[in-house]
């Protein structure tokens, strides 16, 4: 698939058939997913691939923050990919210190690219994908046992699509730029 092609069909997707990803499939989106630029080349993301349904359901039952539509997307979805960072790392120079007055916020933003371009790669491999942010990462990060110093970003719930969702309404170009 083109690039472009691969930007512009990508749809989120919350209805998966029952079928497993294998982890060739799911290996080979993370592989392409390392690709994402980051902080200085920090490489801070990392990903748990939740399969164990008893896991998923703790998490689509109690650390979704009473957002119930995540729900039944999450205990569906052949697998949950919970993106998690380094914390630390990204945005701060050796010392310590902050390099910019984003500070740590700089994890988050690689986090963000790192989990598009592993939605796109999954895409190319006709996986859907669909991304999360309403949850308590504290509770996900107990119950998939984060380790220490890491934090989570995102859910993308993922399986092999079960729908074909229409192309929302897209913004005007002019109303995205402005030219200086």
């Amino acid at each position: 698939m083109e690039a472009l092609q691969c930007i512009e069909t990508r749809r989120s997707v919350r209805k998966f058939k029952g079928e497993a990803i294998s982890h060739d499939v799911m290996e080979a989106i993370v592989k392409e997913a390392s690709f994402a630029p980051s902080w200085k080349n920090s490489q801070v993301v990392r990903y748990v691939v939740v399969e164990n349904q008893d896991i998923k359901a703790k998490i689509a039952n109690d650390a979704v923050l009473g957002f119930t539509y995540n729900t039944g997307t999450i205990e569906k979805a052949a697998a949950l990919v919970v993106v998690t960072m380094i914390h630390g790392r990204s945005g701060f120079e050796r010392d310590g210190s902050y390099t910019t007055s984003k500070e740590d916020r700089w994890e988050m933003f690689d986090a963000g690219i790192a989990t598009q371009t592993f939605c796109l790669a999954a895409h190319e491999k006709g996986v859907g994908s669909v991304i999360m942010g309403i949850f308590d990462e504290d509770r996900v990060a107990e119950l998939i046992s984060l380790e220490e110093g890491r934090k989570v970003a995102a859910l993308i719930a993922v399986g092999y699509p079960d729908e074909e969702p229409a192309l929302p309404k897209r913004k005007e170009v002019e109303e995205l730029v402005r030219f200086l």
